[in-house]
């Protein structure tokens, strides 16, 4: 194993597009914002 090859493996992953995980749980948090800031949004009169 050459060191470029070492090296690259020692990287960590940091949760890129190809990255498998709990998708539901990103689902519900990103609606979850989405409501937080129309609730901000329509507290401080913006809309």
């Amino acid at each position: 194993m050459t060191a470029h090859s070492a090296t690259a493996h020692a990287h960590a992953r940091t949760g890129g597009p190809k990255d498998d995980g709990p998708r539901i749980l990103e689902h519900v948090a990103g609606w979850a914002l989405v409501l937080v800031v129309a609730m901000l949004v329509t507290q401080l009169g913006l809309l």
